[in-house]
């Protein structure tokens, strides 16, 4: 059995003193990182080999920490620029969130025009959440139709946080601000609830690619920000494996925990539990063996 090919990006110097983010640093990280995914090296055929080129792409990001803590702006529309380099017209790309206040708050300006690219939340007027419960194992829920009916392939462009009751947060649990009651599966470690959240068609169907924003990662008391236990690790996660991905951002939160003599989440009793649930029904890898993990510093 082939592994999972998962690819993480570092670099030095990514913030300025005034905590900036340099776009361009950004960029080349997403360009290496998407490259090092592909069997050639270059980022243009890779992507090309995830979408169609009349694909609506998606990139569905986290916004509900703020500014100092969410998917940031730079991160998310150099990614953007990058498929419209590669040949994907700006006007079927759809950055979007829960809700427009939220954008905003993160750093986002709202863009509903016609042309060019797109960003807004759920709650836009003529948008909302489909009338059709998706029921789907232990789940029943409403998706946002951007996830339902406007994208045709989806990004799950996540932040990496330490989460009091899942134990980490990244890029399956990233979905649940896409369905219209995630207030409801935060029982048990959201074990099995994230799991078959993103096993749902709409998502697993639509799941082209997992970028997690480990730029500055919330690895203790998240996942609201706390600025004593925020790292800024200077890292992008890529991986076409969902599961894979995360169980690499999970190990990632682990170190940072180790470093400043923190417990492990399974001593804190917040193991996340999903990611291996996840890995067991088949949506992606969860061991070290079966994980190709490429490290490389720019």
């Amino acid at each position: 059995m082939s592994q999972s090919r998962v690819v993480m990006v570092k670099t030095r110097g990514a913030f300025s003193t005034d905590g900036m983010l340099d776009a361009k640093r950004v960029q080349a990280m997403l360009q290496r990182g998407i490259g090092l995914l592909g069997e050639h090296g270059r980022w243009q055929d890779t992507l090309g080999a995830y979408f169609r080129s009349r694909d609506i792409i998606g990139l569905k990001i986290n916004t509900i920490g703020g500014k100092a803590i969410s998917t940031r702006p730079e991160l998310a529309e150099s990614f953007a620029r990058l498929l419209t380099a590669g040949g994907f017209p700006a006007d079927n790309i759809v950055i979007w969130d829960r809700t427009n206040r939220e954008l905003r708050e993160a750093g986002y300006s709202l863009r509903m025009n016609r042309a060019g690219l797109k960003v807004y939340g759920t709650n836009s007027r003529g948008v909302g959440y489909g009338s059709r419960l998706v029921a789907h194992r232990n789940v029943g829920s409403l998706f946002s139709a951007i996830q339902e009916r406007i994208v045709t392939a989806s990004v799950s462009l996540a932040i990496l946080k330490d989460h009091g009751m899942a134990g980490v947060t990244a890029g399956m649990k990233n979905y649940f601000g896409a369905i219209h009651n995630p207030n409801k599966y935060h029982d048990n470690h959201c074990d099995p609830f994230v799991a078959e959240v993103f096993e749902t068609p709409l998502i697993r169907d639509k799941h082209r690619l997992s970028i997690i924003d480990a730029l500055r990662v919330q690895y203790h008391r998240g996942p609201a920000y706390h600025a004593r236990w925020a790292e800024p690790a200077q890292t992008l996660i890529f991986s076409t494996d969902p599961v894979a991905a995360d169980f690499t951002g999970w190990r990632l939160i682990e170190q940072l925990r180790a470093g400043a003599g923190l417990p492990t989440l399974e001593e804190e009793a917040r193991y996340p539990d999903y990611i291996l649930t996840a890995a067991r029904m088949g949506l992606g890898r969860a061991r070290s063996k079966d994980i190709r993990l490429i490290v490389e510093e720019i």
